[in-house]
């Protein structure tokens, strides 16, 4: 079967809005290799988007969901509850920093899982409003759009968004935007948009996602945290992408030494199967009254028994620690070329959460089109990978954490040669 054949009937069969990034079509896997429908091999550097930091078909992950399929495979936990929803809630509980009791649900979706960070907030709370940030990615249901801080592709044609949604930028340095403006753009919002006493809560990306893999400076993080103190608003911190060991954590906000009310959580939770959480403060994740969380999949028993065997290999491999040593690795390497391709504005992300950012020499404006031919050029030399950011001059690195060293140096390679080549396209 070739790939070009089954891209034609995706074309036909499947709706224009789910863009594709490749027309190369997955026939297996194997930690951080894919194998195409013509039996091409590639190295996996976009891990689904940050869903498989323990690999494909991990043997642990994989075992612990085929003993599932041999007891259940649905009941629907709140007709038939299960043991291990439980066992994986008290782990989560344990896992989030707080000096306070802990509650989680689980649902399906990063996206839902925002969507109930925000529902719990206002019941909480009683209050409607909510702050999120420029560049913020949150998901594609409405109050996911709303929250997003990107319009094209995510809200176009999409008509309105959720009221009492509202939007300060985000700290990025390099693009002009210091911590003293973003807190200044918060304080004029008070006083300009929104009454503080109104906000139910702020929600953050510790590391932003699609938005280019900035990272939120730990003072803001803390100035935040202090702000909300201040007004009585919920810190909501969106761990999606940067949880399970990929900044060098098992959650990012363990770099800040803050303790946030909320933490969403999915991606990497369950290593490829669908399961995403939202874990805080007791007292507030009872302020919904019953029957008012839920789902018929949230917390399918699948997805629970993966994430178990997610959490116990992220523990028995030492993830956090290969995270942090790839990640210098990766960094070594693109800081090795800076002389030789002016292109390259920025190398940063911590763990192994890392991004190469890219300008035009001639105009020192971002570069959508640099970044795309190098992506372009390593797929063509068999690596994947993902360009991100407002601009789309970004490329980020979400290579399984436990991808063999051997492949890992070809992947390498494979990087510096496309670098330098989209230098002379």
């Amino acid at each position: 079967m070739q790939n070009k054949d089954i891209e034609a009937r995706r074309v036909d069969a499947i709706s224009r809005g789910v863009g594709v990034m490749t027309q190369i079509y997955a026939e297996r896997a194997e930690n951080s290799e894919i194998w195409d429908a013509e039996g091409n091999r590639y190295i996996d550097f976009a891990s689904g988007i940050a869903v498989l930091n323990t690999g494909h078909r991990h043997p642990k992950v994989i075992d612990a969901v085929k003993a599932q399929l041999d007891r259940f495979t649905h009941t629907c936990h709140q007709v038939v509850p299960y043991e291990n929803y439980v066992t994986l809630a008290e782990r989560l509980n344990a896992l989030v920093p707080s000096s306070e009791p802990m509650k989680t649900i689980f649902v399906t979706t990063g996206a839902e899982a925002l969507e109930n960070s925000i529902k719990i907030a206002r019941a909480s709370t009683g209050r409607n409003a909510v702050i999120a940030f420029t560049g913020g990615f949150h998901g594609r249901t409405f109050m996911g759009m709303a929250l997003t801080g990107k319009v094209a592709p995510y809200k176009l044609g999409f008509g309105s968004m959720p009221a009492d949604v509202f939007h300060a930028p985000f700290p990025v340095e390099m693009h002009g935007v210091t911590e003293a403006d973003s807190m200044a753009a918060l304080d004029k919002l008070f006083k300009a948009d929104v009454d503080p006493n109104r906000v139910a809560a702020i929600v953050i990306e510790p590391v932003q996602g699609e938005g280019g893999f900035y990272v939120a400076p730990v003072s803001f993080m803390k100035s935040l945290r202090a702000l909300c103190d201040q007004h009585g608003i919920l810190l909501i911190v969106d761990e999606v992408q940067t949880g399970f060991a990929r900044t060098g954590k098992m959650l990012a906000v363990e770099h800040y030494g803050i303790e946030p009310d909320m933490v969403t959580m999915a991606k990497s939770l369950a290593g490829g199967f669908p399961l995403a959480a939202v874990t805080g403060k007791a007292k507030i994740m009872d302020g919904p009254a019953p029957g008012g969380l839920g789902g018929t999949y949230g917390g399918n028993p699948l997805g629970i028994a993966a994430a178990n065997a997610v959490l116990d290999v992220i523990d028995e491999e030492k993830l956090c620690d290969r995270a942090n040593s790839l990640g210098q690795r990766l960094k070594q390497r693109l800081e090795s070329l800076r002389d030789s391709v002016p292109e390259i504005v920025d190398i940063r992300g911590p763990g192994f959460m890392n991004a190469v950012e890219f300008n035009d020499v001639k105009t020192n404006l971002p570069s959508a089109d640099f970044a795309n031919r190098v992506r372009a050029k390593a797929l063509e030399k068999g690596l994947i990978l993902l360009t991100c950011g407002v601009h789309g001059n970004v490329i980020r690195f979400l290579a399984p954490i436990t991808i063999q060293d051997t492949v890992f140096s070809e992947a390498l390679d494979i990087l510096e040669e496309s670098i330098k080549e989209s230098r002379v396209a």
